[in-house]
């Protein structure tokens, strides 16, 4: 059953070449650990909230946006594989964004309805 790993990560909107340049490298990578889909998102629709929101979430700060995303991986155990692979390669490329700030897992299939 399909595995998934769901992010969200505060970027500075100044910084979205170099955020999309990253995310077409790490796409690349990720699919060659055996991912087989890769999504990321720009946020430009994210209400402030009191409680809870996507903007507290990651402590926005003026500037910057929320971006979300999630990988796609056939199995848990193909995806653990493949962060085990990613956290022993060397990293070739600096993330643009603040990764204290990054709020990640990993989730099992419930169900998927598509028209």
């Amino acid at each position: 059953m399909a595995y998934f790993d769901i992010f969200l990560a505060p970027v500075a909107k100044t910084n979205r070449q170099s955020f999309d340049a990253f995310l077409k490298k790490s796409h690349e990578m990720i699919l060659g650990f055996g991912a087989t889909e890769v999504v990321d998102l720009w946020g430009d629709d994210l209400p402030e909230g009191k409680l809870t929101s996507l903007p507290l979430a990651v402590k926005l700060e003026d500037g910057e946006t929320v971006t979300a995303g999630w990988v796609v991986w056939p199995s848990k155990e193909i995806r653990d594989a493949g962060w085990a692979k990613m956290m022993s390669a060397e990293p070739d490329m600096e993330m643009p964004f603040d990764g204290k700030r990054m709020i990640f897992g990993g989730f099992s299939e419930l169900l998927t309805s598509r028209a």
